[in-house]
């Protein structure tokens, strides 16, 4: 009996900033402004592409799905994270953080596998224009959307599965400002090696083959625009794949540092989580987020057309 109870956590404790109370508060204003655009933002974004007809299009029906799924992230965390900061409530039921590490990390796999979709389909478009509306067929991209959810839903399982199940030895401590996968790893007092082990596999599946799948895509689609001979026509391919690229290089770029590097810093290195990586979490799971119906409406005619025309139309009498 006092194994289980030394084995056996009821609710993990948040730290978050805890140790900067005096820019809380700032943290609170800056978190909820962001989390109201991205609300604003994407939500305006599912609605034009669902209403626009301009807009039913395989690539934006990928990125109704990125808009979608940014909702569903941000909304896992950041209401609790919000709260925290106003009302110092900073702790989180088990079955509460096991649901929070569900959601954050089935996102998270899902945004990079629909980032690799989106990436084949802009390759289609450009580098096989003729043959386009066959391959990327509304079936196919509703397959691929849905590989896409269902994938990164099935890894999310595993992981938190393996994670929770783990002893904490009342150590339920958590120096993040969320119930984040390798934050919590970090409390167990058992061997996290089938969690290692495990986790690289997912980043090699879910981070380095989405992105060969995108490097090469684009390796084609350069050659293909190389060859044109119309530069308005190059013009046109560069645009719509520079949004494309620049959320890429942004997700990709935040995710890396998150997951990617050595785990002795993560996994076996010491309790306390510097916060230059809390920082760069917080970058991940709203700056991002807010972020990617900006980069799309300045880059994109066909949705500033669309958004213009939503919020001009005359409710019907």
């Amino acid at each position: 009996m006092d194994k289980i109870n030394q084995t056996f956590v009821l609710e993990f404790l948040l730290l978050g900033l805890s140790g900067y109370p005096k820019i809380e508060i700032i943290y609170f204003v800056l978190i909820l402004v962001m989390y109201l655009l991205i609300l604003t933002g994407n939500g305006v974004l599912i609605i034009a592409s669902i209403f626009d007809s301009r807009l039913h299009t395989p690539m934006y029906l990928f990125l109704g799905n990125l808009s979608f799924l940014d909702i569903c992230y941000t909304t896992s965390s950041v209401p609790s994270t919000l709260e925290s900061l106003i009302s110092k409530k900073r702790n989180i039921s088990f079955s509460g953080c096991a649901v929070q590490m569900f959601f954050g990390f089935a996102m998270g796999s899902t945004e990079c596998f629909l980032l690799g979709m989106m990436a084949l389909d802009r390759y289609v478009a450009i580098c096989n224009p003729l043959r386009y509306p066959i391959i990327m067929s509304k079936v196919v991209c509703i397959l691929m959307a849905s590989v896409s959810w269902l994938s990164g839903g099935i890894n999310s399982i595993v992981q938190t599965s393996l994670a929770m199940r783990l002893p904490f030895c009342e150590n339920n401590i958590i120096n993040h400002f969320t119930c984040e996968i390798l934050a919590v790893l970090k409390l167990a007092c058992a061997d996290i090696s089938l969690n290692t082990v495990t986790m690289v596999i997912s980043n090699m599946a879910f981070l380095v083959l989405p992105l060969l799948v995108i490097f090469f895509s684009y390796m084609f689609i350069l050659l293909t625009i190389l060859r044109m001979n119309s530069a308005t026509g190059r013009r046109k391919a560069f645009s719509t794949c520079s949004a494309h690229l620049t959320v890429v290089i942004i997700f990709y770029g935040t995710i890396f540092f998150m997951y990617a590097k050595p785990r002795s810093q993560d996994l076996l290195g010491e309790d306390k989580f510097q916060t230059s990586d809390k920082l760069i979490s917080l970058f991940y799971g709203v700056v991002t987020p807010m972020l990617n119906p900006v980069i799309y409406s300045l880059r994109n005619k066909d949705v500033k057309t669309a958004v213009k025309y939503l919020l001009n139309r005359k409710p019907v009498q």
